[in-house]
């Protein structure tokens, strides 16, 4: 059971995000926050496995409680689920230590992914928003990209996927495989790829 705690000064978003969850057999909502302090202590408290944070809520903000809960426990999964998806957001939330963004406006089924790849480890991103990360780190870096190492033809096919933002179940569906399948491709990638998460492994198709 992966377990959820909700951050929205919004309590009709909250409601919403809290029945989405709960619909679900694998997660369990164990509390919710409508400021940044009170999702600083109730993520002390109850040790959530992701705690989804809106970014401007009164008093405490979300970037600032993202990076109290992150300081306070590193291996906390903080995934931002906000409206405003500018640089200006997005940027200090990943410093802040947030381990994916996702857009307000984002499907139901993407939203309970990115929840599930957060508490699995992964970055969940917004297809616009990775692309926009990819984009800037392409223009900025300096180094050449190293060359990518030997992929089968459907590990290339997954990359290529991954690097325009799909998920999982947006890639499986595209190559009519199903999503188990996906992941084991993924973590074959990033195993040969020494790429911690699917912004560095969508650089390195940029780059291949």
């Amino acid at each position: 059971m992966i377990r959820v705690l909700l951050a929205d000064d919004q309590h009709l978003i909250r409601a919403g995000l809290k029945m989405l969850c709960e619909a679900q057999p694998d997660l369990e909502v164990v509390g919710e926050a409508d400021n940044g302090g009170d999702a600083v202590r109730l993520a002390e408290q109850l040790v959530p496995d992701v705690t989804v944070m809106d970014l401007r809520m009164p008093g405490v903000d979300g970037i600032t409680a993202t990076t109290r809960i992150v300081a306070a426990r590193p291996a906390a999964r903080v995934l931002v689920l906000t409206t405003f998806g500018d640089d200006d957001h997005l940027y200090p939330a990943l410093t802040a230590g947030a381990c994916g963004f996702l857009l307000k406006d984002a499907p139901p089924g993407e939203l309970l992914d990115g929840i599930r790849r957060a508490a699995a480890g992964d970055s969940p991103f917004s297809q616009a928003v990775l692309q926009r990360l990819v984009r800037r780190a392409v223009s900025t870096r300096a180094p050449a990209p190293q060359p990518l190492p030997a992929l089968t033809g459907r590990e290339r096919d997954v990359l290529e996927l991954v690097a325009q933002g799909l998920s999982n179940t947006e890639i499986a569906e595209r190559l009519h495989i199903g999503v188990t399948t996906v992941k084991t491709h993924i973590t074959s990638l990033m195993t040969k790829t020494d790429s911690p998460n699917r912004v560095r492994l969508a650089l390195r198709w940029t780059g291949g």
